[in-house]
C-alpha cells in the first residue's frame, strides 16, 4: 500500500490537497495517509519575553490542532483512517525528513498555504518541499 503525507496549515488549498486525497482513494487508489503540521520555531524575543517556553508550545500545538481536525474531519467523514502529526521547526525542512523517515511514497499538498505574506517574503513551502525532496509531490490548486 502507498503512504501519502498530506501537509495541512488551515487553508483552503490544503483541504483541497485532502478532498484531493479523499477522491483518490475512494477511486481504489489504497494509501496510508499522514496528515502533518508544522510549527515554525518561535524565536522573537518579543513573545520569548512575556511568554514561558511551555506557554508557547500550548499556543503552538492548539494552532496545530485547529488545522489537523479540520483536516481529520474530511477524513473522517469519508470513513479513511489516518495520522496526525504536528511538527516544530523549518516547514519544508521538517516536512520532508518526516516524509522520509515515514517511507512516504508521495507528498500531497496545496499550492498556498495559509499565508500569502509568507509565501511573498520567505518563498513557497511547496517550491521548497518540491526542492528538498526526492519523493513525488502532487501540488492541488
Amino acid at each position: 500500500m502507498l503512504k501519502a503525507l498530506v501537509p495541512v496549515d488551515g487553508s483552503k488549498t490544503s483541504l483541497r490537497a485532502v478532498e484531493h486525497v479523499i477522491k483518490l482513494i475512494q477511486g481504489r487508489e489504497p494509501m496510508a495517509v499522514i496528515l502533518a503540521n508544522v510549527q515554525q520555531n518561535a524565536d522573537a524575543w518579543e513573545l520569548r519575553s512575556f511568554l514561558k517556553d511551555s506557554e508557547i508550545e500550548k499556543m503552538q500545538d492548539s494552532k496545530s490542532n485547529d488545522a489537523l481536525d479540520a483536516a481529520s474531519e474530511l477524513l473522517n467523514a469519508a470513513g479513511i483512517a489516518h495520522e496526525r502529526r504536528t511538527l516544530h521547526g523549518k516547514v519544508a525542512a521538517s516536512l520532508t525528513t518526516l516524509a522520509t523517515q515515514e517511507g512516504c511514497d508521495k507528498i500531497i499538498m496545496g499550492a498556498r498555504g495559509e499565508s500569502l505574506l509568507e509565501e511573498i517574503l520567505i518563498g513557497s513551502v511547496t517550491q521548497e518541499v518540491i526542492r528538498l525532496t526526492k519523493i513525488p509531490v502532487t501540488v492541488v490548486k
